[in-house]
């Protein structure tokens, strides 16, 4: 049931395009996936995700949907497909990051990671075992493995350490998926997470100790860790190093990153599935990414901008609105101007991957890829 072919690889780079066959569907890479942490890609209608941004796989958050709604509501409604109405594929984060980001508050161990919820500061427990089973309840296509997100500027000694604790985690986790079953009508897959930090020879590590797990359980492997205050070049260098000793037949997720120079440095390093919360967060802040760089919709430069939103653009917002418009919105503090922005850049984001898959296939994405990343991160 999941199956990843590979189409077409640039011969100057590592990029690659493929498609990766999920119960729900089939997903072209490479791709970003935009994220959907409670159940819901926020300020996005469904339709919308699909018919105009054109997302082929969205994200949810094991963390955030145990506490809310709950395991018992999400069993109840059938799983999270059924609960959100979303009929495409779905992959969830075990919550390695959101443990990552509650540090004042939780307590790591060998048994697994004690935590407060954010909510209420009732206590909690994420061990693989119920890590495992908390997915299965969601009923994610691919579940990421339980993991310490390690900080991108953690020294060799605590990296180290820290990499010992996800190695313990991921045996656990992989042998309790494999003696469980899926809880509804379809399969679910795995990916471990490659931990290391910025240390090659923990990276090395790290994947030779996920490979040793493998088998068909593994739908493909994640690279973790990456994008969490280490340099930019830091986690190129990673990426490097690590893509090329991952299986070619299997998909290679780069979590939680990121701008589209970002992106596009991951894709021409071998990186075939994205996901960040940067085209929604920021949109609600005003930011719009366009091929022709970044601009900020609260500026007044925009106050009398009656051109379209941009004219490059793939989603309808991007034609039947216009910059004066959005401008006017965002003074004014209207909700409606999150939901524009936000759909425009996962529409943008959507374009990105889509344009780079095509240039993989036609063999020229290096050429291409030199051309358009000048421009991507310039302030208009």
């Amino acid at each position: 049931m999941f199956n990843f072919i590979l189409q077409g690889k640039d011969t100057s780079t590592m990029a690659r395009a493929g498609v990766f066959s999920t119960p729900h569907g089939d997903i072209p890479t490479p791709i970003f996936m935009p994220v959907g942490t409670v159940g819901s890609v926020k300020g996005v209608y469904h339709r919308d995700l699909k018919e105009d941004i054109g997302a082929k796989i969205i994200l949810g958050n094991t963390y955030h949907l145990y506490l809310r709604p709950g395991l018992d509501t999400l069993r109840k409604a059938g799983g999270l497909h059924r609960f959100e109405h979303w009929d495409g594929p779905i992959l969830t984060d075990s919550g390695g990051f959101q443990i990552f980001s509650l540090a004042p508050i939780r307590k790591l161990t060998e048994e697994g990671c004690r935590f407060a919820s954010h909510i209420d500061g009732s206590r909690h427990m994420f061990t693989p075992e119920n890590n495992v089973d908390t997915q299965r309840c969601i009923g994610a296509d691919i579940i990421m493995a339980l993991d310490e997100c390690c900080p991108g500027d953690a020294t060799e000694r605590y990296a180290a350490k820290s990499l010992k604790l996800t190695q313990g985690w991921l045996e656990r986790f992989a042998k309790h998926f494999d003696e469980t079953e899926p809880l509804y009508d379809y399969p679910q897959t795995m990916f471990p997470i490659i931990q290391g930090c910025v240390y090659p020879e923990l990276r090395k590590r790290a994947v030779e100790h996920a490979l040793g797990l493998d088998n068909a359980n593994r739908g493909g492997y994640a690279v973790g860790g990456l994008a969490v205050g280490e340099p930019a070049e830091k986690m190129y260098e990673m990426l490097e190093l690590t893509c090329p000793l991952l299986p070619e037949n299997k998909p290679r997720y780069l979590m939680g990153v990121g701008t589209p120079v970002n992106i596009l440095e991951g894709i021409s390093r071998g990186i075939d599935m994205f996901d960040c919360v940067m085209p929604t967060r920021n949109g609600r802040n005003g930011m719009l990414f366009t091929w022709n760089g970044i601009m900020n919709m609260r500026n007044a430069k925009w106050t009398d901008d009656f051109t379209p939103l941009d004219p490059a653009g793939t989603s309808m917002v991007d034609s039947f609105y216009t910059r004066a418009y959005l401008h006017h919105l965002f003074v004014a503090k209207e909700m409606f101007a999150a939901m524009i922005a936000t759909e425009h850049n996962l529409a943008f984001y959507l374009d990105l991957v889509k344009t780079a898959r095509q240039h993989i296939l036609d063999g020229d994405f290096a050429a291409w890829k030199a051309a358009v990343l000048p421009k991507l991160s310039e302030r208009l």
